[in-house]
C-alpha cells in the first residue's frame, strides 16, 4: 500500500511542488547568512535547501520513471543528516533558551518529515557504492566547511557549543552514510 502512494504519479508531483516550495523558502531563510558569506563558501552553507533541491530533483526525474543515483545518494544522506541536525539544534536551543519560536517547532516538523522523507523512497533509488562515495565526500567535505571555516548555520544561543555540535555533525554524517549504505547497496546485493 505505501509502495502504491509513493509511487503514484499525482502524489510524486504534490511531493515534488511541497519541497521545490520548502527548497525555496529555505534558501530564502538563509539570504541573511548568505550575505555576509565569502563566496567561495557559498554553495555550502545552505546545508537543509541544498539536500532537499537534491530530493526535489529526484521527485522530477522519479516522476518521468526515470533514477539519478548520485542525486539519489546525495538526496537520501542530506535530506536524513540536516532533517536529524536540525531537529536536535532546534531540541537544544528549547533546552538552552527554555522556550522555542513557532518558526523553530516548524522547522523541527518540517525537517523531520524531510529525513523521513528520503527514507521512505529508498526502495526506488539505485544507488550503488560509488553514488555513496560521492555523497560521502560531498557531507563529509560540507562538515569541514561549517566547523574548520566557521560557516556552520547561525544559532546564536549555540555559538558557544560549535565544537561539540562540529563533533556531533561528523559522526551524524557517518552514520547517515551507514544508514545510506544499508538501506540501499546492502539491500541491493543482498537481493542480487
Amino acid at each position: 500500500m505505501i509502495r502504491y502512494i509513493l509511487s503514484n504519479k499525482i502524489f510524486i508531483f504534490i511531493l515534488f511542488i511541497v519541497n521545490l516550495f520548502g527548497t525555496i523558502y529555505g534558501y530564502i531563510w538563509y539570504l541573511p547568512q548568505l550575505e555576509i558569506t565569502p563566496d567561495i563558501f557559498l554553495i555550502f552553507v545552505p546545508d537543509s535547501p541544498t539536500a532537499s533541491l537534491f530530493f526535489t530533483i529526484f521527485l522530477l526525474f522519479f516522476l518521468f520513471g526515470r533514477n539519478v543515483p548520485y542525486i539519489e545518494a546525495l538526496g537520501l544522506v542530506t535530506l536524513v543528516k540536516y532533517g536529524t541536525w536540525a531537529v536536535v539544534m532546534n531540541l537544544l536551543t528549547l533546552i538552552i533558551d527554555g522556550s522555542l519560536s513557532p518558526a523553530g517547532y516548524m522547522l523541527m516538523f518540517s525537517h523531520a518529515g524531510m529525513a523521513i522523507q528520503a527514507v521512505l523512497y529508498t526502495p526506488f533509488y539505485k544507488i550503488k557504492m560509488r553514488h555513496l562515495v560521492v555523497a560521502g565526500i560531498w557531507t563529509l567535505h560540507n562538515d569541514v566547511i561549517d566547523y574548520v571555516f566557521g560557516m556552520m548555520p547561525i544559532y546564536s544561543s549555540l555559538t558557544q557549543y560549535m565544537e561539540r555540535i562540529g563533533y556531533f555533525t561528523f559522526w551524524l554524517s557517518i552514520a547517515c552514510l551507514f544508514l545510506a549504505y544499508w538501506l540501499t547497496v546492502r539491500k541491493q546485493n543482498k537481493l542480487s
